[in-house]
C-alpha cells in the first residue's frame, strides 16, 4: 500500500483532484486464549488479570502458536480470496512503546501468511446509484495486540497527569488485513471496512465489535491530479472505531490536503488521529516507516508450514458467505438489491430468514416480516433473533395463513406481538381467538346493507358523484368485521351495492 510522492511539492496538476485511500484492518480472532499463551482474551474484566509470564516477557519465557489462531487466520484469509503460502514465518518488530511489555510485537513481516486477494463491496454514494466495487488486498498477516494505554489528569504544572496501562489486550491475536491502494473516497472505504467486519462475523473468527476494540481500522490516504498522476504524500489517520468515523475522517482530510496543496503548503507524512468532537484530524507524531522498527526473524518460534490438504479442508468448513448471499438472494429468490443486504448483514438474520423460506413461507413475504416488524422488536429489546419466541416455521405459517385469505395482514399485525412474546402456532391462535377471514359472500352482503342503511346520506352523496366516500365505507365494514372481511370479496361486493 506504499504510497510515493514528495511532502514539498503537489502532485503533477493533468485533472480534477482525486483521492487514493487504503486500509489496515486489525482484526481481533475470537480464541479463548492469546496467540502464543494460554492466558484469557476475556473482555471487560479488571486491569492486568489475564497476563502471565509470557505476556510479560519476563525471562525464561517462551512463545507457542495457538493452533486455532493459525486456523482462523487461514479460513479469514481464503474467505478474502487470499493465496494462502504454504510456509511463512513470524518476526520481531521493534516496539519501544509502554503497552507492550516486551519492547518488541511478534508479527509477520516479509513472508506473511498470505497475500494478494480481493473483496467486492456495494457502495451507494449520496445522489448516485450503487455501483460495485473490487477492492485489492494486499495480505494478511498474523500477529500479538498491544496493552491499552489510559490517560488521567490534565494539570500538568500540579503533576496530576498521568497514563496508566492495561496488558489484559496484550498478546490478543490479531489478523492484520491491508488492501490495496484502491478505495477513492470516504464512502467506499466505509463500505470496505464493513464487508470485511460482515465476512469476519459469518466465519464466526471474530465478533468484529469496534466499540471493544475487536476491529479496528487504520486510513492511509493521499490525494493527486487525476487517476495517472503519482502518488502524493501519504497520511495515516489510525485507530477508526466506527465506519462514520472512516467516512468523515477521509472527507476532511482530503480536503485539507487539497487545500494545502492548492495553497503552495507541503503535506507532511506524518500519523494523524480524528477528533469526534471537533469533526477533524489532528496531528499525532511523525509517521515510522518499516526501518525504524528493525525487524528481524523472530528466534523463538519455527516457521509456519500449511499443507494443501490442511488448507482446503479448512476451505471446505467455510459458510456461504455474504456477497454471495446478497447476490442468490436476487437472482433467485427475486428480492430486492436493499432487502437482499439487510437480510445477509448479520448472519443470524439470514440463517432465520431462510429457516423460515425452507419451511414454505413466500421469500418476499418472509423478507417483509424479518426486516420489519420483528428487525424492530428484536433491535428494540437487544434481543439476538436466533432466541425469538417467533420460530422461523411459525412464521412461515402466519404467512400461508395470508396467503390463503385465511387471515388478512391486519388480523396478522394484531397476533404479531403475542407471537413475539409468546411464539405458539399462529393458526391455533387465529382459531381459539376467532380471527379467521369472513371470505362468505352471504356474510358480507348482510354487513354491506345494514352499513348501507345507517348511512343514507352519504350513499345518497356517493351516488350524486363523492366516489371518493368509498373509502369511508370500506373503513367502516372493517370496523363492523374487525378487520376479518376479506378485502377483495368486500370491494367487490361494497363497489356493486353503492352504484345500486
Amino acid at each position: 500500500m506504499a504510497q510515493k510522492g514528495s511532502a514539498n511539492a503537489a502532485p503533477a496538476s493533468d485533472g480534477a483532484w482525486e483521492a487514493v485511500i487504503g486500509l489496515e484492518t486489525h482484526v481481533q480472532l475470537g480464541t479463548a486464549s492469546k496467540i502464543f499463551t494460554s492466558a484469557s482474551t476475556a473482555f471487560g474484566d479488571d486491569p492486568n488479570t489475564h497476563i502471565d509470564p509470557v505476556v510479560c516477557g519476563l525471562p525464561g519465557t517462551l512463545p507457542v502458536l495457538n493452533r486455532k489462531v493459525l486456523e482462523y487466520a487461514v479460513k479469514a484469509a481464503l474467505a478474502l480470496n487470499l493465496k494462502v503460502a504454504e510456509h511463512s514465518k513470524f518476526d520481531r518488530k521493534q516496539y519501544f512503546y509502554p503497552d507492550l511489555p516486551k519492547n518488541y510485537q511478534i508479527s509477520q513481516y516479509d513472508e506473511p501468511i498470505a497475500e494478494d486477494g480481493w473483496i467486492e463491496v456495494e457502495v451507494a454514494e449520496k445522489g448516485k446509484d450503487t455501483y460495485l466495487k473490487r477492492i485489492g488486498i494486499e495480505r494478511l498477516h498474523m500477529e500479538e495486540d498491544a496493552g491499552k494505554l489510559v490517560h488521567a489528569g490534565s494539570d500538568r504544572l500540579a503533576g496530576s497527569t498521568h497514563s496508566l496501562v492495561d496488558y489484559n489486550r496484550a498478546g490478543v491475536a490479531l489478523a492484520e488485513i491491508v488492501s490495496k491502494p484502491d478505495l477513492r473516497t470516504g464512502r467506499e472505504a466505509a463500505e470496505y471496512a464493513s464487508e470485511i467486519r460482515r465476512i469476519m462475523r459469518y466465519l464466526g473468527v471474530s465478533d468484529g465489535n469496534m466499540q471493544e476494540g475487536s476491529l479496528r481500522c487504520d486510513v492511509n490516504i493521499s490525494v493527486r491530479r487525476g487517476p495517472d498522476a503519482p502518488f502524493g504524500t501519504k497520511v495515516e489517520i489510525k485507530n477508526m472505531n466506527s465506519f462514520s468515523a472512516i467516512q468523515k475522517a477521509c472527507e476532511y482530510e482530503i480536503q485539507r490536503q487539497i487545500k494545502a496543496y492548492e495553497a503552495g503548503e507541503p503535506v507532511v507524512q506524518e500519523t494523524r488521529l480524528w477528533d469526534e468532537g471537533k469533526q477533524l484530524t489532528k496531528s499525532m507524531r511523525s509517521k515510522e516507516g518499516s526501518s525504524d522498527y528493525r525487524y528481524f526473524p523472530e528466534p523463538d518460534l519455527g516457521p509456519i508450514e500449511v499443507s494443501a490438504e490442511q488448507r482446503e479442508a479448512w476451505r471446505s468448513e467455510l459458510p456461504e458467505l455474504p456477497a454471495a448471499k446478497r447476490h442468490r438472494y436476487a437472482e433467485e429468490l427475486g428480492l430486492s438489491i436493499y432487502d437482499a443486504r439487510v437480510l445477509t448483514d448479520e448472519r443470524p438474520m439470514a440463517e432465520y430468514f431462510e429457516a423460515a423460506v425452507a419451511a414454505g413461507g413466500d421469500p418476499k413475504a418472509v423478507a417483509n416480516w424479518v426486516t420489519g416488524d420483528i428487525a424492530a422488536h428484536v433491535n428494540a429489546n437487544r434481543l439476538p433473533i436466533a432466541e425469538l419466541p417467533l420460530r422461523p416455521a411459525q412464521l412461515a405459517e402466519m404467512v400461508q395463513l395470508i396467503e390463503s385469505g385465511t387471515i388478512s395482514g391486519k388480523i396478522a399485525k394484531e397476533i404479531l406481538p403475542e407471537l413475539l412474546e409468546k411464539g405458539g402456532s399462529p393458526r391455533a391462535i387465529v382459531e381459539a381467538k376467532g380471527l379467521g377471514m369472513i371470505s362468505d359472500p352471504a356474510a358480507i352482503i348482510a354487513v354491506v346493507e345494514e352499513l348501507l342503511a345507517a348511512h343514507p346520506e352519504e350513499v345518497e352523496a356517493f351516488r350524486g358523484g363523492k366516489t371518493k366516500l368509498q373509502g369511508f365505507f370500506v373503513g367502516q365494514l372493517m370496523k363492523r368485521t374487525g378487520g376479518r372481511a376479506d378485502p377483495k370479496m368486500a370491494n367487490q361486493i361494497l363497489s356493486q351495492k353503492l352504484k345500486g
